[in-house]
């Protein structure tokens, strides 16, 4: 279970408001669109949402370090689909900001994918799920697969949406860091939280911002932990998390030996630009041994075929387990 305090450089805790402990055998929800503000998850405040009727889908945001709840509906190709609306028909769909990402809070440190998986497995935790489908749309699908090959007896299946990655993808994540850390050794971290104020910029916009732009803008005290921060050490740690959470031309976050010994199905959606390389989706689809993988053209990807395409899928997987 979260912790209930969060560590030193975190942003205060918030008091988690809890659903109540006892869920309906068929795993639906209390009341149909029911919203809980915020949780304390791994001691770091998350906003979220839990809308729609059904068995649960835990839905990894796309957008990178600004993945927020609203990203299934405003960014990039999710803002045609629609998906929302068509799976909270059939499934309660919990969407949420990722740490460091819109009201979440965060912590400054070497952040990786178990990161991200403690946030997804705690909120499971927090709302009282045994086990859900996970659903990762762009940089989602990675922490996706590594709650897949964590913490298998939780995931019911993976839906993984145009997943980040290839060569391309690497090399703009790195220059990314790259272009933070030399806005930091130029001006310092005071600078950082100057121009994440007034810019109100993004790190996927502005890289200069960094990737604790948006809990700069939000937490006074994380704020003024981190402009009095030594850089030195700052740049030490924003290197580790580079090397750890980019160091592969595929898809990055799980190993590939244990997503081949991943027995849980998955459905693979194809993207096809810079940042979501069809080689992408092709590593996942050999990787994992349950996988069907759509083979459709970005451009046929639309509100009338994605949303049952996923929605077919996840209840053939429902199906198979009653």
């Amino acid at each position: 279970m979260p912790r209930t305090s969060a560590p030193r450089g975190s942003c205060p805790a918030a008091s988690p408001s809890r659903p109540p402990p006892d869920r309906p055998a068929d795993d639906r929800t209390p009341e149909r669109n029911a919203t809980v503000p915020t949780a304390v998850v791994d001691g770091i405040r998350t906003r979220y949402e839990v809308s729609g009727d059904g068995p649960p889908l835990l839905m990894f945001s796309p957008g990178g370090f600004d993945s927020t709840l609203e990203s299934w509906r405003t960014v990039g190709i999710y803002k045609r689909l629609a998906l929302l609306d068509h799976l909270t028909q059939r499934y309660t769909c919990i969407t949420f900001d990722r740490r460091e990402s819109g009201h979440s809070g965060g912590r400054v440190e070497r952040i990786s994918w178990p990161d991200y998986v403690r946030q997804g497995v705690g909120l499971l935790d927090e709302l009282g799920f045994e086990s859900a489908h996970l659903m990762g749309g762009c940089v989602g699908c990675s922490a996706v697969a590594a709650i897949g090959v964590a913490h298998p007896e939780r995931v019911r299946s993976l839906v993984l949406y145009s997943p980040a990655g290839g060569v391309k993808y690497r090399m703009k994540q790195h220059s990314r860091f790259e272009q933070h850390l030399a806005f930091v050794d130029e001006h310092g971290l005071d600078a950082v939280v100057a121009l994440a104020r007034e810019s109100g910029g993004t790190f996927t916009k502005d890289p200069r911002v960094g990737p604790w732009n948006s809990v700069l803008r939000t937490d006074e005290a994380f704020a003024a932990a981190y402009a009095a921060g030594d850089a030195a050490r700052y740049r030490v740690l924003v290197a580790g998390m580079v090397r750890l959470m980019f160091d592969r031309d595929t898809v990055p976050g799980a190993e590939p030996e244990d997503l081949l010994a991943l027995d849980v199905p998955a459905l693979i959606v194809p993207g096809q630009d810079e940042s979501h390389a069809p080689s992408a989706a092709r590593y996942l689809q050999e990787c994992l041994p349950l996988a069907q993988y759509w083979d459709v053209p970005v451009a046929e990807q639309t509100e009338q075929t994605a949303p049952a395409r996923i929605l077919e899928f996840l209840d053939s997987v429902e199906q198979a387990r009653a």
